[in-house]
């Protein structure tokens, strides 16, 4: 585990009776770093992701933050500076209760001594930081759209102040205007408050406009971690290049002639090794 990393996962398996969820996974994500975590649905992606947040009992392995080992049952601290976004942020929410409650809720938990006054800035400071403008405070979730929602995920999360936010699928579904400006939002809050960010998509399409990183994960394992540019320029393992085969080309002559790579599960592999590409480029084999 380097010394240098915020949050470290070392060696991490989720299993349910026989099935691995996830397998030995190792990751180290920075301050102020997002890294992308890309594969097909039932890749294991969400489920890492509830292990992390200590949702999910590990089967194997340890997760550090700022080198302290998590146990599963976090304290409040520990579950302040680790915060999720999920795809239906709506499904968090109570309908009955106005927007700046299901903001504020959180706060009332993590800093009950702050004051009414303290309370009710931070929840304005977060609305402004996702975009969205104070009058909606009053409304119910129903009452928004999609994208509205989202940042309102967003905004219930960052008023916490935390060090890693885990964002699963959360562009999924919505429109490419509302992906753009919660992206622009993601990018912003790295730049401004130095979180560290795990992005979790299907979509390769997007991760070289966000992430400083890309881990390429399936089956319950990551087999290929990099930067975008390393991905999309030379990527090593069989399941990227069939991913990568899939991205839609704008340029119909080039979207023509390239070649489509199928990528065919084998037999799971126990004694697989990481090769170093590069000193940021990796690939299991």
């Amino acid at each position: 585990m380097t010394n240098q990393a915020l949050l470290a996962l070392q060696d991490v398996s989720i299993h349910y009776g026989s099935v691995e969820a996830v397998s030995n996974i190792t990751l180290h994500i920075h301050e102020g770093e997002l890294i992308g975590l890309v594969g097909e649905s039932g890749s294991g992606k969400s489920t890492l992701a509830r292990g992390i947040m200590g949702l999910e009992k590990l089967t194997t392995g340890d997760i550090y933050f700022r080198g302290e080992k998590l146990n599963h049952k976090r304290s409040k601290a520990e579950k302040q500076a680790i915060q999720m976004v999920f795809q239906d942020a709506s499904a968090a929410m109570n309908p009955r209760m106005k927007l700046k409650d299901i903001i504020q809720e959180g706060v009332n938990i993590h800093f009950p001594d702050l004051s009414r006054e303290a309370k009710q800035k931070r929840v304005h400071e977060s609305m402004r930081q996702v975009g969205l403008t104070e009058h909606l405070l009053e409304r119910y979730p129903h009452e928004l759209s999609g994208g509205q929602r989202q940042r309102i995920g967003l905004a219930r999360s960052i008023i916490l102040k935390p060090k890693v936010l885990i964002a699963d699928e959360i562009i999924s579904g919505l429109d490419v205007s509302n992906q753009a400006t919660i992206l622009t939002l993601l990018q912003k809050l790295k730049e401004t408050e130095k979180m560290a960010y795990l992005f979790i998509t299907h979509d390769l399409s997007i991760v070289p406009y966000v992430c400083d990183r890309v881990a390429i994960m399936t089956e319950g394992k990551i087999v290929e971690i990099g930067r975008p540019e390393e991905l999309f320029q030379n990527p090593q393992h069989p399941y990227t290049k069939s991913l990568l085969s899939s991205v839609p080309i704008a340029d119909p002559i080039r979207e023509e002639k390239r070649e489509i790579v199928d990528y065919k599960s084998s037999e799971r592999k126990d004694h697989l090794n990481w090769y170093q590409i590069t000193k940021t480029h990796a690939v299991l084999q």
